[in-house]
Formats: C-alpha cells, sequence, structure tokens
C-alpha cells in the first residue's frame, strides 16, 4: 500500500528567507499538491548559536503573502508535531541513545584546540575511520573513563562511526543514481552536550522519519549530505521508508558563474527576499520583493520556470495551472540563471491580468501620500489607460500624475521641439473648438477637432503635440482625448488657457 506524500520545508531561523528557499518550498508545493499529499513548515533550530528573533515570524509572513499554505506546521499545529526541533529535544536524546546501544555512533571529548592540533599536523584532515583511532573517543578509552569523565560534566560530542570504502548509492529523482564511496564522508557530529541538541544530520533524519515524510526536496548544496542521511536511515533500519530524494538546482548569478548572493543583488538593483528584512543587530534594512512593489502571483511565477519547465511554451501560468503541469522529472539538472528583469516582465503580465479595481486600491494609498483626493471610481478610469505601461503599480504616478495634477511647468526639451510659433494663436483656436462641444466624450472630441483640423488645413501633428504639452507638461501618456475626456472639460480649458499664457 503506497503512504500519502508528505513533504515538508525546513529552514533554519537564522535570518531572512532567500529567495531560493522560496523557490524550493515552491516546488515542495506544487509537488504534495500534484499528487495530493501534505505540505509541512518545520523549523530547524537547533543551531541555537546562530538563531535570529523574528526569522521564525518573518518566513510565516513571507508564505502567507505568497499564498502557499501549509497544512502543518509551528503557526498550525498538527498530529505529528511539535514542528519547532527546540521544542523535540527529549525525542533526540531517545533516538542518539539507540545509536549508541547499536554502536553506530560513539562519544567523543576532543577539545577545539586538540582538533585544531591535528589538522595542523595532518594535511586535508578529518575526523573518520583512518584517524578515530589518534584522538579522544570511547573507541580509544575505557569504559570507565568514559563514563568518569560524563559524571564529571565533561562536554562531549556523539560522531556516526561511519566504515571505510563502503559504496553508498543516493537514488535521486532529478539527478538519477548518484553513487559514493563513504572514505570521502566524515564522522559527522550528530549531538552535543554543551546544548543537549542535535545536529540538522541526526534531527532531520529523526524527525523525517516521525513525520512520515516521503519525499525530500531540497537544493543542490545539501546533495554531499545525502550519503550521510542513506546511511543514517540504514543505521536506525529503517530503509523501507526512507524518503525518495530529490535535490534541485542551483540558482545562479544573473552575471558570471556562482550561486545568487544578496552582494547581487544590492549591485544590481532587485531583492533577493520575499519581504523586506530589517537586521535587529545591525538595522541594515534589505529590500524585499512585497515591498519592491511584486505581485505575489507574479513571484510564484517567476519562481517555478527557474529550474522547472512545463515542456511547452506557456510562461502566465496561474498557481492551479503550476500544480496541474508539474512535475519533478521535468527538472533541470543544471542551474539557473537568476534573470531579474524577466522577473520584473512577469509583474507587468499580472498587472495587465489584475482587475483595474484591484490596481486602483493598491494605487490610491500613493495619490493620498501625494495628497490626492479623488474617488476611487476616477482612479479605476486612470489605472485603465496607464497600467499597460508600467511593471509596478508604484510607477503609475509617473505614468499618471497629470490626471490628478495640473503641469506647474513644461519641459523645456518638448517645447523646444514641439511648440511652433504660431501654437499660441493655433491653441487659442482649440481653445474656442473646445468650448463649443458640449459631448466631450473622447470619441466626440476626437472627431470635432480633426474636422477644425481638416478644415483650417493645419499640420494634425503639430497641433496635438503642442496640445499634449499644453495638458500633460510633457510628451507622455495614452490617447490624448481620453486624458482630456477623463479630466475633464472645466479642466482642460483651464490648462490649455494656462499654457497659452506662459509657454514662450
Amino acid at each position: 500500500m503506497s503512504r500519502k506524500v508528505r513533504v515538508r520545508f525546513a529552514p533554519s531561523p537564522t535570518g531572512p528567507l532567500h529567495i531560493g528557499g522560496v523557490r524550493t518550498a515552491l516546488y515542495n508545493y506544487l509537488f504534495a499538491k500534484k499528487n495530493g499529499g501534505d505540505f509541512i513548515l518545520r523549523i530547524e533550530d537547533t543551531d541555537s548559536q546562530r538563531f535570529v528573533p523574528g526569522a521564525e515570524e518573518y518566513i510565516i509572513e513571507a508564505f502567507t503573502w505568497l499564498d502557499l499554505q501549509f497544512d502543518e506546521g509551528t503557526h498550525l499545529g498538527g498530529p505529528y508535531g511539535p514542528y519547532r526541533q527546540s521544542d523535540r529535544k527529549d525525542i533526540y536524546k531517545k533516538y542518539v541513545d539507540q545509536l549508541l546501544e547499536k554502536e553506530a555512533v560513539y562519544i567523543a571529548f576532543d577539545t577545539p584546540e586538540e582538533l585544531d592540533q591535528k589538522r595542523s599536523e595532518i594535511a586535508n584532515f578529518q575526523y573518520d575511520a583512518s584517524t578515530r583511532g589518534l584522538m579522544r573517543n570511547s573507541l580509544t578509552m575505557s569504559k570507565d573513563e568514559v563514563d568518569s569523565l560524563i559524571e564529571s560534566g565533561k562536554q562531549y560530542v556523539v560522531r556516526f562511526k561511519i566504515e571505510a570504502n563502503q559504496e553508498v548509492v543516493v537514488n535521486d529523482l532529478i539527478r538519477g543514481e548518484v553513487k559514493y564511496n563513504s572514505s570521502v564522508l566524515d564522522d559527522k557530529v550528530l549531538y552535543k552536550s554543551a546544548d543537549n541538541l542535535p545536529t540538522y544530520h541526526l534531527a532531520n533524519i529523526v524527525d523525517d522519519h516521525l513525520m512520515e515524510i516521503t519525499n525530500v526536496i531540497r537544493g543542490e548544496e545539501w546533495l554531499p549530505s545525502a550519503p550521510l542521511h542513506v546511511l543514517l536511515y540504514r543505521a536506525f533500519g529503517w530503509e523501507e521508508t526512507m524518503p525518495q530524494f530529490a535535490h534541485l538546482p542551483l540558482l545562479l548569478k544573473p552575471e558570471g558563474n556562482g550561486k545568487l548572493s544578496k552582494r547581487d543583488g544590492d549591485r544590481l538593483g532587485f531583492p533577493v527576499f520575499p519581504l523586506e528584512w530589517k537586521d535587529p543587530k545591525t538595522g541594515e534594512v534589505s529590500s524585499g520583493y512585497r515591498e519592491s512593489g511584486y505581485l505575489p502571483e507574479a513571484v510564484i511565477n517567476f519562481l517555478a520556470l527557474l529550474g522547472w519547465n512545463p515542456g511547452n511554451d506557456k510562461e502566465i501560468m496561474s498557481l492551479d495551472e503550476l500544480i496541474e503541469e508539474f512535475s519533478l522529472e521535468k527538472c533541470s539538472k543544471s542551474g539557473a540563471k537568476f534573470d531579474y528583469e524577466k522577473g520584473k516582465w512577469f509583474n507587468h503580465q499580472y498587472i495587465q491580468l489584475r482587475p483595474n479595481s484591484e490596481i486602483a486600491n493598491i494605487f490610491y494609498p500613493l495619490l493620498e501620500e501625494k495628497g490626492v483626493d479623488v474617488s476611487i471610481d476616477y482612479v479605476e478610469t486612470v489605472v485603465a489607460l496607464v497600467k499597460e505601461r508600467v511593471s509596478f503599480v508604484k510607477e503609475l504616478w509617473d505614468q499618471s500624475s497629470f490626471f490628478f495634477v495640473a503641469p506647474t511647468s513644461y519641459d523645456e526639451k518638448v517645447v523646444k521641439k514641439r511648440w511652433k510659433e504660431d501654437s499660441p494663436a493655433h491653441m487659442t483656436e482649440l481653445l474656442d473648438v473646445l468650448k463649443n462641444i458640449d459631448d466631450f466624450s473622447a470619441h466626440n472630441q476626437e472627431e470635432v477637432v480633426k474636422s477644425w483640423i481638416e478644415a483650417k488645413g493645419y499640420h494634425l501633428g503639430n497641433i496635438m503635440n503642442a496640445f499634449r504639452l499644453a495638458i500633460v507638461g510633457e510628451s507622455k501618456g495614452p490617447h490624448m482625448f481620453d486624458i482630456t475626456a477623463t479630466i475633464g472639460k472645466e479642466e482642460t480649458l483651464s490648462r490649455l488657457e494656462k499654457a497659452i499664457k506662459e509657454i514662450k
């Protein structure tokens, strides 16, 4: 009988969540939902030295914004809790004792200074089958001596005893069969008496087993840990319930080689975190996708296609469509270049897809900050005219400010190019034409004004360019008569009169 699919995203609360971590969580989510499974949040906080206050709350808030909903987790509870590793100390000690009874691990008392000394004596030193006999541990000391040191309060670690020259096979859903020789592995520390906490390696295996995790989907950087985890499952006798592994390709720098870093974002001007982050120690503020104006569905769609492809040319996909299309077999083995410009493109596309009313409601607070007091219906009308010109909602002000505020100056370059010697006279005539229009709809204005231009034999471009300069203050904006129909007859006439007086 096949088990229900259960995946976990297990970040450490050591700072803000990197966008690569968001992509890993997204792939876990898509895989779980595609297979009718559960998506679990587990906080791996066994490294007490690196714990950062607020990091766990930040992680939860990020996924709430992205609308990637967990089925179980620290903030939700669930039948396999607790879901924070620091709340599971007693559980781990039981499994450390099991490994000690099986003699699959041993106790080591080597101090940091003693380890440094060995590194200076032995080139490329690692604590393993070839060197453990030279060290201070329960394999080289008597039981009485070991017991005495523990009773006296001497700090120790528990190390995994890895035998040399064993073939370890990792079956990866993305990379296929990957073989390792155990001699390349060191005897990893699994438990530390100093804080009565396991290291990542032990806690990870025990939690995955107890929480009945069926698939471990994580970044490529964890691939070297996979053979160790396979050996740990063997040591516990849990081979039958060992999850299937899938190691995702790295997110690479937009330029050059190497893994995407915060420095790349700072240098090129894009976020590498989902939400803005303020470092509690330094006060340094790092930008986030939310605060930079990205829509969550755009971020999801953008990240999904970094390392995975549905096998067709389709790019814009809803979360439901991504779930329907997703499979690990279609993930790339090689790293994915982080094309931040493509991220902007996705945001532009999703702004177009959002109803004008929703974009207007996002834009409205910015207008209030500018001191603009208009109805939301008016804002919605403006959004409909200009949103195709922006990639971010915050750019709407630059593209539409003239709908809300009359120009106080006129672009000098445009004046020099577009305001001819006869422009004041022509604009005065146009003013009279517009005054006599009762139906000020865009369509009717255009018919009347173009008929007047044609009847007078004027140059259409010269008239319309000068008209735009007078109303907008520069050479930009949507269809001219859409602008004047929106701001209304009174405002149009007022701006035209002002321009005739002021533009030289």
